[in-house]
């Protein structure tokens, strides 16, 4: 057998899945997200649950929902029927998965959702099915096949409610007006949390670990700062401490190329004037997209004069856990 041709069958099989249900998204879906929108707004939760592999895809969605600002939690369906119904209130959404529509497990609790007055929005494969005719909405997730070789174990299937799942995630996440400073207080503990909220003020260089020099200084001089303070470069500054330039590694292996001796040389004539300059207050963020944008290791931190506060050195990112 072709293993590999095997895999990339079930790539194809499943991409094909994914197609059908892109193109058979409907106003149904608007509908789908007005409505759990308005819910939210007033306070409710989305709960989600499935039965068997789609439990798994439950447990994804509601902590992708979670972590995006909608309140969400997961909801074992046979747990529910033994006490956790107590994680629904009037108001709620259930979202319901079931490639059939006809797990029994969660037929069963339909009623007893009815009766505490949650909405049900059910996603299944099959729009004739009992839990999609019960439903207050449905959104069809059919497939034309399973990528297994027996059309069995659910496969093409789950991946398309987990796409059709997350579609609905970010439409709620722009829908609500969710930004990237919510998403960082969401990820506290976490890289995208830290390089979210800290400010380069937070995890510059400053003092002693900053190499400068002033304008008048010789190539000698940078090079004596840069060892001294263990940075691959120095800023240049004027007499007030205004940012003039920078000199980097880069800068003098580049130039002893052309230059027979570059130690004696005034360090105006190797630096890099007007450098990229980040402010103090300034997201890291921000920070990060000036070194990827600008293909740049090192970058001097100024105030509102332009005067040399501090700097920001690449090598110190992924020891902040920022990279």
């Amino acid at each position: 057998m072709d293993w590999l041709a095997r895999a990339r069958e079930v790539f194809d099989i499943e991409i094909e899945g994914l197609q059908k249900v892109r193109a058979a998204l409907d106003p149904a879906f608007e509908r789908v997200v007005a409505m759990i929108f308005r819910r939210l707004k007033a306070g409710g939760t989305i709960v989600v649950t499935g039965v068997g592999k789609n439990l798994h895809i439950a447990d994804k969605l509601a902590a992708t929902l979670a972590s995006t600002g909608s309140r969400s939690l997961l909801l074992n369906p046979t747990q529910a029927m033994h006490g956790d119904l107590g994680m629904l209130s009037a108001g709620d959404v259930l979202l319901a998965l079931s490639y059939s529509g006809e797990s029994e497990e969660i037929l069963k609790l339909l009623p007893a959702v009815r009766r505490l007055e949650v909405a049900i929005v059910a996603i299944t494969g099959d729009p004739a099915s009992a839990l999609a005719r019960k439903a207050d909405l449905h959104l069809t997730a059919a497939v034309p096949r399973e990528a297994c070789p027996f059309n069995l174990a659910p496969t093409a299937s789950t991946t398309a409610t987990l796409a059709l799942g997350d579609a609905l995630a970010m439409v709620l996440l722009q829908a609500r007006g969710f930004k990237r400073e919510d998403y960082a207080r969401l990820h506290p503990d976490g890289a995208i949390g830290r390089t979210l909220t800290l400010r380069v003020r937070d995890i510059m260089r400053k003092g002693a670990r900053v190499a400068r020099v002033r304008d008048t200084a010789k190539v000698k001089d940078a090079i004596f700062a840069m060892t001294k303070a263990r940075a691959g470069s120095a800023a240049i500054v004027d007499e007030k401490g205004r940012l003039l330039g920078i000199l980097t590694d880069g800068d003098l292996r580049r130039a002893i190329g052309h230059h027979r001796n570059i130690v004696p040389m005034p360090v105006t004539k190797l630096m890099t004037a007007n450098p990229i300059a980040v402010r103090a207050d300034q997201l890291v963020v921000e920070a990060l997209r000036l070194f990827e944008s600008h293909n740049i290791d090192d970058m001097p931190v100024v105030d509102a004069e332009r005067r040399l506060v501090g700097a920001v050195d690449t090598q110190d990112l992924p020891k902040l856990k920022i990279l």
